[in-house]
């Protein structure tokens, strides 16, 4: 997978912004789709799916139990 998509649940990652879920949905959909930017011709698909993983991604974090934490 892209190394630099980070962890993003806590602990690892304590404080979870909009801006997080962006960049790993971002660096997810250039790895699966093999485009860093995508020809004007295909943006606006490129972009829907950077938005499905960004929502997916913040439905998946908000429903995360971790154990432990209080």
């Amino acid at each position: 997978m892209c190394r630099s998509i980070k962890t993003l649940r806590p602990p690892a990652t304590p404080e979870v912004g909009e801006e997080d879920i962006r960049a790993a949905a971002l660096q997810y959909v250039r790895k699966v789709s093999g485009f860093r930017a995508p020809a004007a011709h295909n943006q606006a698909v490129f972009d829907e799916a950077v938005d499905a993983v960004a929502g997916a991604t913040a439905r998946l974090l908000d429903g995360l139990v971790v154990r432990g934490r209080q």
